[in-house]
């Protein structure tokens, strides 16, 4: 497996730490880290990184709005949402504008892994998911 170059953007400097941690246990490297979507725009037209993890509610322009700006002017940018519960609807908006998945807080290395490999290799079913996003609000809401 070719290394995966990774960039976290996360204003917490504490996921940051950890999932910098997990993923280059996992095998992967992180070459990059950011704390809002601005800066997360910036540093991915400087490192244009094989992944990026993104946060979506951070101050200044959530994730979101990053991811936006991103693919609009990558539209091959490869990025996947890390989320906590209770943001699904934020989620689908996310994929909608050009996510290729996502991870719910607290994450397992496990997960994670194979939410980058999906990302790396295919798009998303945006119906599949957002059925799977439905039927979890459901469960909880019941």
């Amino acid at each position: 497996m070719s290394t995966v170059d990774i960039m976290i953007v996360d204003d917490s400097p504490i996921i940051r730490q950890k999932l910098t941690v997990m993923l280059e246990q996992i095998g992967y490297r992180v070459v990059q880290t950011a704390a809002t979507g601005k800066e997360a725009i910036a540093a991915y037209r400087s490192q244009r990184p094989d992944l990026v993890t993104m946060d979506i509610t951070m101050p200044d322009m959530n994730g979101i709005e990053a991811t936006r700006a991103i693919i609009g002017e990558f539209p091959d940018a490869k990025i996947v949402m890390v989320t906590s519960h209770g943001q699904e609807k934020m989620v689908l908006e996310a994929l909608k504008a050009g996510a290729k998945g996502y991870v719910i807080k607290p994450f397992q290395p496990h997960v994670v892994y194979e939410a980058i490999q999906k990302a790396c290799r295919r798009t998303v079913d945006q119906a599949k998911v957002q059925a799977i996003i439905e039927q979890r609000t459901n469960t909880t809401e019941s």
